[in-house]
């Protein structure tokens, strides 16, 4: 994993699902605060009419993998950033409907650099919309799926599984995670999803 870049920007955008934020989240995150004066943190995914479905990416709309609120991620990804010493002045955070490329310029500046990394073909699909528009895109790091590190999908099995998870975390996230009780709710969404009714509590 490299960032041997030596650009230096006003403002950048950052992307992605957050859920669950994790330890390689909040490396993510800082990577591309290190680049630009200020970073502007875009929630993906904001609520279900703002998801579309991937063919490069078809689990990330399923609602087991989207657990928490943008309000609950907004206030995460804010205490995650303020535990690691980021100032509050140098980060903002906003919705940011990646599978809608049109709607883009309606949440963050398109003059901004847009910072991501590739995994697999879901990062290639957004490096190709972010250069659809004429933005400036910037790969951190691309690596295989292999190299990812930990994968909020398996912080979400671990909770419903009731395996631990909390070292997964920076210790602000863990905190919410326990006061929402975000475990029990993967477990009562898990229930539906084997009922088959979404958003069912029991069957």
């Amino acid at each position: 994993m490299s960032t041997q870049q030596t650009f230096h920007y006003e403002t950048g955008v950052i992307h992605g699902r957050f859920q669950v934020l994790h330890n390689d989240h909040l490396k993510y995150i800082l990577a591309g605060k290190e680049f630009c004066e200020h970073l502007i943190v875009g929630i993906t995914n904001p609520d279900p009419l703002m998801t579309r479905d991937e063919a490069a990416d078809p689990v990330r709309s399923d609602p087991l993998a989207n657990p928490l609120t943008y309000y609950e991620r907004y206030v995460l990804i804010r205490a995650a950033l303020e535990e690691a010493g980021l100032d509050p002045g140098r980060f903002s955070i906003v919705p940011l409907p990646i599978s809608m490329p049109e709607r883009y310029q309606y949440y963050v500046p398109l003059d901004a650099v847009f910072f991501l990394t590739i995994y697999d073909d879901w990062g290639r699909q957004k490096l190709a919309y972010f250069k659809s528009l004429g933005l400036t895109p910037r790969v951190l790091w691309e690596v295989t799926p292999d190299k990812k590190g930990i994968s909020a999908g398996d912080i979400r099995n671990r909770m419903i599984s009731r395996e631990p998870w909390e070292d997964m975390v920076p210790g602000s996230v863990a905190v919410f995670m326990r006061k929402w009780d975000i475990p029990g709710r993967l477990r009562t969404m898990r229930g539906s999803v084997v009922c088959g009714q979404l958003p069912v509590v029991s069957c």
